[in-house]
């Protein structure tokens, strides 16, 4: 019998379409417990490798997920996610119930985007200067914003900002017009993610 890889929980059971899924599976659907409903595909193991293909997939599957039936919430899980049954995986959606919930509160009408800013080769900048312009420039749009690691020297600030869909073309302009301003720094922008950076439900195969 299959395992279940889980992508993310929803509310409700309705989501099912086919796509390309990880580790070569082609549809996606919806096991429920009490309204809640974690978005699976079929998979012959509990402890899949993490390719590039398939963390891609992961991330892909999410998006189309957020975007089905006109726009859905989901609370994304971390790639790896598997379970033997079914019913280990509503014993999982019954304990974190709670949890899921608050999360899909906190993130309802969202999406994550990300932000880094690098400084051009040679270039001779102001760190601290950028830091408080970029924190003007995009904390009053976003709902919530988290630091990520700085993992290279030239790496001025790298966020991730979880803004409301109704603010994702305010944001859109704020960026371009700080790239417009900062000739001193490169800007790379990304998103729309499903919001793994805002949500902490800790579930796993192994309780």
């Amino acid at each position: 019998m299959s395992n279940r890889y889980v992508y993310g929980v929803v509310e409700g059971d309705t989501v099912e379409f086919e796509t390309e899924a990880v580790a070569g599976a082609d549809r996606v659907y919806t096991i429920s417990h009490r309204r809640l409903g974690a978005v699976v595909s079929d998979i012959d193991t509990t402890d899949p490798e993490e390719t590039d293909e398939d963390a891609q997939r992961h991330d892909e599957v999410l998006r189309e997920i957020m975007d089905d039936d006109g726009g859905t919430t989901v609370v994304p899980m971390q790639f790896g996610m598997a379970f033997e049954s079914d019913r280990e995986l509503k014993n999982v959606l019954r304990g974190a119930r709670p949890a899921f919930r608050r999360a899909m509160n906190d993130i309802d009408g969202t999406v994550e985007l990300g932000l880094k800013l690098v400084s051009e080769a040679d270039a001779d900048i102001d760190r601290e200067a950028i830091e408080a312009a970029a924190a003007d420039r995009f904390e009053p749009i976003a709902d919530q914003s988290v630091t990520n690691d700085l993992f290279s020297d030239r790496l001025v600030l790298n966020r991730s900002y979880l803004v409301a869909e109704d603010e994702r073309e305010t944001f859109d302009e704020a960026v371009a017009d700080f790239e417009a301003d900062h000739d001193d720094v490169i800007v790379q922008y990304t998103g729309p993610f499903a919001p793994y950076s805002f949500v902490d439900v800790k579930i796993g195969a192994q309780q």
